[in-house]
């Protein structure tokens, strides 16, 4: 039963990906997501349901319109198969349990985040607003049915790791534009964005998917200097490694915690 349901939510996830496309595409230009509906950026023509099979379409199609032959970006099965793939995870991790309908919902607003600050170097407040709005009902919800991310929190732990979020990238932009005399060394949407996760995952969470998030950002930018594909004064988007240090937090979160207690009472 349990690989059913793996397999129900791994469909449901790839259905919510291709949605998940349109987001990607529409809300940086301040398109609508519900009208029109879904239609070839090349030519136009209305797509339908046989266009629309979340990755099957994309390769029968070879990647190509099937009205005027133009190319697809394989991104769109991309992101399809990777909310497939972060369903099935989540599930597997949690269960039905509103701690995974809470994580999955999370990382259907997050993945948009990637790909958007990826290519735009924003972060929409439209999602941000989704998030806050989501996160309001968690914040009810736990009084009720405390998650378990919270590990038996106090109700405001939700709150506080709204606080604790943004607030420290608030500081640490504050700091960084100190010492190097500009105003974009951090984005404001990467400080809105930890708004919402920090919702969701509670003040200690909070900080370790920030954490998380730093130390892969500080890794592929070194990485990316020693391949010299950027230098010391190039900036990258800080969007994506905020969804992953998120994502793994989700599924290890607790036990690198407990890890690095252990690790610490054991020198005292």
């Amino acid at each position: 039963m349990e690989i059913v349901l793996n397999i129900y939510f791994a469909v449901i996830g790839l259905i919510i990906g291709s949605f998940l496309n349109v987001c990607i595409y529409r809300i940086p230009k301040g398109e609508n997501i519900a009208y029109p509906p879904s239609h070839c950026g090349s030519c136009g023509h209305r797509l339908h349901a046989f266009d629309l099979v979340p990755v099957f379409s994309w390769l029968f199609l070879k990647g190509k319109c099937r009205y005027c032959g133009s190319k697809i970006s394989p991104r769109y099965a991309l992101v399809e198969l990777m909310t497939g793939i972060v369903f099935a995870i989540l599930f597997k991790a949690f269960g039905i349990s509103l701690d995974f309908f809470a994580s999955a919902f999370l990382m259907s607003i997050l993945i948009p985040v990637f790909f958007i600050d990826l290519d735009h170097r924003i972060i929409p407040d439209e999602i941000v607003v989704t998030g806050l709005v989501a996160g309001i009902v968690i914040i009810i919800c736990n009084v009720f049915f405390p998650l378990d991310i919270y590990r038996g929190g106090q109700w405001w732990d939700p709150i506080l790791g709204m606080i604790a979020g943004s607030g420290t990238l608030l500081i640490i932009g504050l700091i960084a534009a100190k010492i190097y005399k500009t105003d974009d060394a951090m984005g404001g949407g990467d400080i809105k964005i930890f708004a919402p996760i920090g919702i969701f995952l509670g003040w200690k969470m909070t900080f370790l998917a920030l954490f998380i998030s730093i130390v892969i950002a500080g890794v592929t930018s070194f990485i990316l200097i020693l391949l010299k594909m950027k230098n010391r004064r190039s900036t990258i988007p800080f969007g994506p490694f905020i969804v992953a240090g998120t994502f793994i937090t989700y599924l290890f979160g607790w036990d690198i915690l407990g890890m690095y207690i252990d690790a610490l009472l054991s020198r005292m």
